[in-house]
């Protein structure tokens, strides 16, 4: 199956926000899980700026509803692979903000001990099979772990998140097309935010609608509109209880956009203000809270307690990587596999 792709800018159908929604305590858990991406990720930018964060760093401002809405559909036995622009997915998994603050900062009390850094978070207890620098290098992965589950008997999905540019890569075809072959429980989850680093869609790819693309191999593909939390969690929800009532692989394509540059070294002169400010008009944080007022569902109050709340555990986040320690020097050959050796 394939939907017709959403509109995008301000001229686009109104979102159907949290008038879709009515029940109070989800609102409220999806506005505080996407100001909570948005503000650790403005704190990032901060701290970048200020040299506490080094390397490549990669945001998801804009992005945040599918973190928000895609993550609560999986169950804590499912694995999840995410591509490099992961700090939202691993925030809403569970990994403690700490953690993942204290990575960022290159602190061995980080999930990957201050050795991955941004663009490779990792938490095993949370089955988060890390970020990766490689673009689509999580598909064949996503293939692999599902089955190793069906070969276990486990009743598990895997979910992988990769963007438009990944589609472009042999990988999503050889991935996609073993899946369908095998029938593995496997979701392939698509962040597509138009640009493929400083490349745009229509220039990389000579099919623009990405899920029927996907739908050439045989497995149910949807379009959503990514900037829709309720979209998001109502799409996604219906796509994991298929894949793990055992009917295959499927594709969900998130269209979304991101509101700032491909990383904090991109000059971004491959698109105009113009145009993103018109994405910023369809901003999902800022739309949901809107809304979910406007229908009755939330409080007016309730936006700037969840920003206190998000507020307290960026700071404390900062804090423990502040506090957190280097790793020794004489530690940094642990865990390496392949090395040279020499007489």
């Amino acid at each position: 199956m394939t939907a017709s792709p959403p509109q995008e800018g301000p001229d686009a159908s109104p979102a159907i926000g949290a008038a879709g929604l009515d029940d109070p305590d989800r609102a409220r858990a999806l506005m505080w899980q996407m100001i909570r991406i948005r503000r650790f990720e403005e704190k990032c930018a901060e701290l970048y700026s200020a040299g506490k964060i080094r390397g490549f760093l990669h945001l998801y401002i804009g992005e945040e509803a599918i973190a928000a809405g895609a993550m609560p559909a999986l169950a804590e036995r499912d694995t999840v692979l995410a591509t490099y622009r992961e700090h939202g997915h691993a925030l809403a998994r569970g990994i403690p903000a700490g953690a993942i603050m204290a990575e960022m900062f290159g602190k061995q009390e980080g999930c990957s001990r201050g050795r991955g850094g941004s663009m490779h978070l990792f938490d095993v207890e949370w089955r988060f099979i890390g970020g990766s620098a490689i673009v689509g290098g999580a598909l064949p992965l996503a293939v692999g772990y599902a089955l190793a589950d069906r070969l276990a008997g486990r009743d598990s999905v895997t979910a992988c998140f990769f963007g438009d540019g990944a589609v472009a890569e042999g990988e999503f075809h050889e991935s996609l097309n073993l899946a369908t072959l095998w029938q593995l429980p496997v979701l392939f989850l698509c962040e597509n935010n138009r640009y493929a680093m400083g490349t745009a869609l229509e220039r990389h790819q000579s099919q623009v609608d990405l899920a029927a693309k996907a739908a050439a191999y045989r497995l149910p593909s949807e379009s959503v509109d990514g900037m829709d939390v309720v979209a998001v969690a109502r799409a996604t929800e219906a796509a994991v209880d298929r894949v793990r009532a055992g009917q295959g692989p499927m594709f969900l394509e998130y269209r979304t956009y991101r509101f700032r540059a491909h990383s904090m070294f991109d000059p971004e002169h491959y698109r105009d203000k113009a145009e993103v400010e018109r994405w910023r008009q369809r901003c999902p944080v800022e739309t949901f809270a809107r809304d979910a007022v406007a229908c009755g569902l939330l409080a007016a109050t309730v936006r700037d307690e969840v920003e206190r709340e998000v507020a307290e555990e960026v700071d404390a986040a900062v804090a423990f990587a502040e506090a957190g320690t280097w790793e020794p020097v004489e530690h940094l050959c642990r865990d390496v596999y392949a090395r040279e050796v020499r007489p």
